[in-house]
């Protein structure tokens, strides 16, 4: 079978054996690999961040994946890496497999902090579900009036507590996050999640692009102790992007995003979230596909990026 014949099936080129790396762990999305010499994850210096092509929705990897998005949100990962000026998790020493080089990162291990600090520059998604019902987000009080989209006066920082496994992440006030971590390292935590914010969204907005909201995480250096960014960062997955143009405008689709919405308002009007969810017309995953490939081309130039 074909890697484009493996993707469709919902399998990914990178689930062959990777020389001197053993798979670790499988997420929706994303596959953890140590080295053969480490027992696990916890024991390994570095590991190998694969990112599938697999797509999920309300809990569910959905079939088939989208073609090209590994290696899409691997790319403005790096890409955003190299802007934002703060330590990150990559491992500049080690050579990433050339099996899954275009989708696929080597990153040192840190002590990760349990904490998602999440920034919106815009009241949308769960944020305007919130504010409808209590006129705040987390615990921070918005002015009277707003409506689904209006840009906040300020961003505001929106953390939740990382679940363990298994479990659903919890939204919490930044109060909550002080008894989880310590005041310290939760001062640390938003002032850099909102600085980083506000850097990426001059650099978004450049570009014709409105960066309305993002998750970062963090962990500390084990040799070091310096706060570290993690995971990936400003992809399609992890942040809510929309056309400044069309937002402008005021039609339907201001608020139409970079992601994967398409698939969850198609899985939304064909599915009642039991049993195993419908696979993906070719249209919706074609369709899916290409907003993640303009959203990398808005805001890198191209391939490659500038």
């Amino acid at each position: 079978m074909s890697d484009v014949s493996e993707q469709a099936a919902g399998l990914d080129v990178d689930a062959q054996h990777l020389p001197g790396w053993r798979r670790a762990y499988s997420g929706k999305v994303r596959d953890l690999y140590v080295p053969q010499d480490a027992s696990d994850l916890a024991s390994a210096h570095s590991v190998l961040m694969v990112a599938s092509d697999r797509v999920s929705a309300f809990d569910h990897v959905l079939e088939p994946g989208i073609p090209g998005k590994g290696a899409l949100l691997t790319q403005l990962t790096r890409w955003w890496f190299d802007r934002l000026g703060f330590p990150t998790h990559l491992d500049p020493v080690q050579d990433v497999p050339a099996e899954v080089a275009d989708r696929a990162v080597i990153a040192r291990r840190l002590d990760m902090h349990p904490i998602e600090c999440v920034v919106r520059g815009y009241l949308s998604g769960s944020g305007w579900a919130e504010y409808q019902q209590s006129q705040s987000v987390c615990g921070i009080p918005l002015p009277a009036g707003l409506t689904d989209g209006d840009r906040l006066p300020e961003p505001i920082y929106t953390p939740a507590y990382k679940a363990p496994l298994g479990e659903h992440d919890e939204n919490v006030t930044f109060e909550r996050t002080v008894e989880l971590v310590g005041e310290p390292t939760a001062t640390a935590l938003r002032d850099a999640s909102l600085d980083l914010f506000r850097r990426a969204s001059a650099i978004a907005e450049e570009r014709g692009v409105i960066l309305a909201d993002t998750k970062f995480e963090f962990g500390d250096d084990p040799a070091t102790g310096v706060l570290t960014l993690a995971d990936e960062v400003l992809t399609s997955d992890s942040s809510r992007y929309w056309d400044a143009e069309l937002y402008a405008a005021g039609g339907p689709d201001r608020l139409a995003s970079f992601d994967k919405q398409i698939v969850r308002d198609w899985l939304a009007a064909h599915w009642d979230r039991h049993g195993t969810p419908p696979s993906l017309p070719d249209e919706i995953v074609e369709r899916t596909a290409a907003r993640y490939r303009e959203l990398i081309e808005r805001l890198t130039g191209g391939a490659g990026g500038a």
